[in-house]
Parts: structure tokens; sequence; C-alpha cells
């Protein structure tokens, strides 16, 4: 029910046929009236309204491949269209009666005129939120977001040689940059920087967004893209970079692929001396073994408690009891949601160490080690 209808519905208990005036009125006020915070009257007239929250509605889904999907946004009010290319945001939906949540990388442009934001998702086996997103969310639906952040990004203006290492969904964060770098300079009357981009993926039908690097590599003569085949051509190896891109020293380089591919680029620029000109974008917390951790968490600010095992992390446990509680990266790299620890310990995913009572832990990326409170 829209707003209009909303104010004009008669009072309760009047019969269908009588819609004078002052039954109007009557239920106008009685709803006017009624003990409801702002945000619910926004959401009457346009459920992207909201004085508490960033929300948006899914206007598109489109395949990129078969386990993967481009979902096109609108937000509502104050989203900040000011995002650097490279930047993540978080993203909420509603599903069989709890909020879930993850972060994606922005693959649109902060340059557009449509007011619209995209990101690009993978479903993986053991991704809930990211197979649903791919192959089950329908457009139109309602979603939370949260403000975009992160330091994996593309100055402006970029430098003037410039070295993509991608694998696998880690070329997201590089769409946005290769796209601001195309309307950039569309914009200025210029020449996009020089860019080699070394993209891997199992077959050709896994690459996402093949279509437009093919279409970029052949319009573009200062970008050349590389693609490998994993699946054919093996691994790509860092040796190759010497005849791939001879220059690759003299680059600023951005990398995001699976761990392991990251671990092994930050040593190789380590050992050539290099290691301020790459950056690198991980989308997984490196977890340490935590397999003795678990315990009954207490939120003491509303009260709610919920026994998680070692591998859930305190945020989530909240968030499936409904203690919501900030967020920013969910990765353990912003720090937005760090809380006090009332009473017990928790173990850090990433390092395995153990905080106890009268620290500040971060809840996206520790567990319990016992039963334990927060200050939430």
């Amino acid at each position: 029910m829209g707003f209009k209808e909303w104010i004009e519905k008669p009072a309760a208990h009047v019969a269908p046929g009588e819609r004078s005036l002052s039954n109007v009125v009557r239920g106008a006020v009685a709803r006017l009236t009624t003990p409801l915070l702002p945000d619910d009257y926004l959401h009457l007239v346009n459920p992207l309204w909201s004085a508490r929250e960033l929300r948006g509605r899914i206007v598109e889904v489109r395949a990129e491949t078969a386990d993967s999907a481009t979902i096109v946004i609108r937000p509502g009010w104050g989203f900040d269209f000011g995002y650097a290319p490279g930047q993540y945001i978080g993203i909420g939906l509603h599903i069989d009666g709890r909020w879930h949540w993850r972060s994606y990388s922005l693959t649109s442009t902060p340059i557009r005129s449509d007011k619209v934001i995209s990101i690009a998702v993978k479903a993986m086996p053991e991704g809930f939120l990211s197979s649903h997103l791919v192959g089950g969310v329908p457009e139109g639906t309602i979603v939370r977001l949260a403000a975009p952040q992160g330091d994996f990004v593309l100055p402006d203006p970029p430098p003037e040689k410039i070295l993509f290492l991608t694998a696998g969904s880690g070329v997201t964060p590089i769409m946005s940059m290769l796209r601001t770098l195309d309307r950039r300079a569309v914009d200025r009357g210029v020449d996009i920087a020089d860019v080699v981009h070394v993209h891997s993926a199992p077959t050709a039908e896994d690459v996402m967004f093949r279509s437009e690097l093919e279409q970029f590599d052949a319009t573009h003569d200062r970008y050349r893209c590389h693609l490998q085949y994993t699946r054919e051509q093996g691994k790509f190896a860092l040796s190759q970079l010497d005849e791939v891109c001879p220059d690759w020293r003299e680059r600023q380089t951005w990398a995001c692929g699976p761990q392991q591919m990251l671990t092994d680029i930050s040593a190789h620029w380590e050992k050539a001396g290099i290691a301020d000109r790459v950056h690198l974008e991980r989308f997984a917390v490196t977890r340490a073994d935590t397999s003795g951790a678990g315990g009954t968490i207490t939120f003491a600010k509303s009260g709610k408690t919920v026994t998680a095992d070692g591998a859930t992390s305190i945020l989530e446990a909240g968030e499936s009891a409904g203690a919501l509680m900030p967020f920013g990266c969910r990765m353990g790299i912003c720090q937005t949601c760090v809380v006090p620890l009332q009473k017990g310990y928790v173990v850090d995913l990433r390092s395995g160490q153990e905080h106890g009572e009268g620290e500040r832990v971060q809840t996206c990326i520790s567990v319990a080690a016992g039963d334990c409170t927060i200050d939430a």
C-alpha cells in the first residue's frame, strides 16, 4: 500500500461502503498518531528511504558465467557515489527470517549519471548468500547496504604504467578500475594509462567479463590482456612476467585472487626489492586452527545469547541471534566492528591469538573460546 492509499484508508471498523470524509480523516489521524519511528513513515512512501540505514533495490541480475552474475543495485538515500574504483560494499539480504551479510567489490565506475552501482558475485559451494544472489534473488529485492570502503583503490590521476594480476573473481575490483580509466580518458580527451593485465581462469567460459576484456584489448592500444587458461596451460608462473610484461618492476601493481597466489606475489615483489609497488586485495580471512574454540556468547546490551562453534565469528553469531553490531569489511581490516570483551576469552581467526576480559576485539574475525560476554 502506498502512502496516499494508507492516508486515505478509512478508520478501522468502518463498513467498506462508508468512505465519508470524516471517516477518512479519522483513519489518517489514527495512523499518524500511532507511535511509529520516522523510518516507518518513510518506508510507506518509498522502501529505499531510511534515516537509520542505507538501502538499495536490485534492478538487474545479469549472468557473467555459469556460476557468476553481475548484480545492479539502485541505492536509496545517503549512498556516497564518490567511492574510489576498487572499493567494496557490504550487502545484506533477509532470507528465511534472518539477515545475511557479505562484502563484495564494486564493479561500477563512480562516474555515472544513472545513479546505480554494480557488484559481481561468484557462487561458492559453501557460500549461502553468493549462491542465492547468483541463482535465486529476484529483481526488485530490497537490500541493506554498508558504505563503500577499502584501501585497494586506483588513484586519480593513475600511474603512467600499471600491471593488474587477477584470477577468478579477483577480477571484480579491477573491472571498476578499468571502466573508470576508460571513462576518465573519454571525459578528459586523453589516452588511458599503459596497462598490462594478466588474468587466470580454468577455461575461457570461466572468465568473468571475458567479452568486455577482449573488447577493451581490441579498442585500446595501451591495454594488453593476457588470459591464462589454467586447465590447459597450467598456473601462471611469476617467472613468465619477464616475457609477458618485461618492465613489470617499473609498474605499480594491483593483484587480487586466491590466497596462495597473493602470498606468492608478495614474496616475489619482496625478493625483487619493490614491495612498495604492489597492492593486494584479499577476499577471505586466512584462518588459524581454532578447533578448540566455541561456547555460549552473551551480548550484554541486547541481552541475547547464542551458542556458537569455533568456526562462527562473534559477528555472525550475533546476527543469527538478532544482536546486531556495527561492521564494515567483515575481514578484519577496517576496525569498524571492534567492541569490548566484558568476560571470558575469544580467539582471533587469523592468528590464533587469545584475547581476554577488558580487551577490545574485532567481532568479524574472532570466535568464542568458551563462554564469553560481549559489550554489544
